[in-house]
């Protein structure tokens, strides 16, 4: 994505140094699972949703401290399902933001141990998030991690991802396994903040529609990209839809089909974060990442022309 040096660099550096040391490793921890932690730990990634999460949390009044304690809960939780994900017994990835994957590199049970370690640390980080928020949002804050993470989101989704080939490959069930898993995710990073800030209702609906047209969105990005672009240009393991027969909304609908979903999923953003900003013109820098969006739709887009073209002068000669 392109930077914003008011989103990017003002959070960025603090974020990350709060990934990696936000999860305190005791003296006498056992050394492979020491390493196994360090690899993940000092990979944190882009961080954009962890800066997402403490812009909105700002533009809701929540209190610094508390935001950053959610920012890195989530991003822990995000970070354990990647884990997870690129295990041999799901989608046997080796390649993950750049680096070799932690199961490659450390042991598929030192992965999973990691993965858990995050999971718990997030627990707790949300716990301390939540102490400074009404009786009220408390409860309805850890109703909502849980239904968006629990098996009716996250683990629902991966389990149907794992699945697929017993499923119709058609852009219905796909975009099914893409509401549980990315968008749930986005959900959080969007919706949870406001609604431990107490914010209005209406504001609350507003951000779970742009959260639902950004997630597809993003996935339908994600799945062009593992179709047009290679590891080196993405950052992890390449192709691996197509080959172990997981979903993909390119691969369902066509290439030209996904482009023109895409383009539909952010013209309804569009509308609804106008409506949004109206109400809440703190959350202007959204605008910023509807842009970065837009930048990646716009190389895909290229990219997808330049292979239909590609394919069409195969075609003729």
């Amino acid at each position: 994505m392109q930077t914003d040096p008011d989103l990017n660099e003002l959070n960025t550096v603090a974020l990350e140094e709060a990934f990696r040391s936000t999860l305190p490793l005791p003296a006498r921890i056992d050394p492979g699972f020491e390493e196994a932690l360090r690899h993940v730990l000092d990979n944190p990634g882009s961080m954009v949703r962890p800066r997402m999460v403490v812009r909105v949390a700002a533009a809701y009044g929540l209190a610094t401290e508390h935001a950053y304690n959610l920012a890195i809960a989530l991003e822990y939780f995000h970070t354990a399902s990647l884990i997870f994900d690129d295990l041999p017994c799901m989608d046997d990835a080796v390649e993950r933001r750049g680096k070799t994957c932690v199961h490659v590199e450390h042991g598929e049970a030192s992965a999973i141990l990691a993965a858990l370690a995050l999971v718990n640390r997030a627990y707790a980080l949300t716990w301390q998030a939540l102490m400074g928020c009404s009786k009220e949002a408390q409860l309805q804050g850890m109703a909502y991690l849980e239904q968006r993470l629990g098996v009716g989101g996250l683990l629902n989704g991966q389990s149907l991802d794992l699945h697929y080939s017993q499923l119709p490959h058609s852009l219905e069930s796909t975009e099914r396994i893409a509401q549980g898993k990315t968008v749930s995710l986005i959900r959080l990073t969007l919706v949870l903040p406001a609604l431990l800030s107490d914010a209005a209702p209406r504001e609350q609906q507003l951000l779970e529609r742009i959260a639902a047209c950004w997630g597809l969105g993003y996935q339908i990005v994600d799945d062009l990209k593992d179709i047009l672009q290679s590891a080196t240009e993405t950052g992890k393991t390449a192709s691996r839809d197509l080959e172990l027969d997981r979903p993909n909304i390119a691969a369902a609908i066509g290439i030209n089909g996904a482009v023109v979903r895409l383009e539909r999923l952010m013209r309804l953003g569009d509308r609804t974060l106008r409506g949004l900003l109206i109400k809440r013109p703190a959350l202007s820098f959204l605008l910023k990442l509807r842009s970065d969006l837009q930048g990646e739709l716009s190389q895909v887009t290229e990219n997808a022309c330049e292979l239909t073209a590609e394919l069409c002068t195969r075609e003729r000669s």
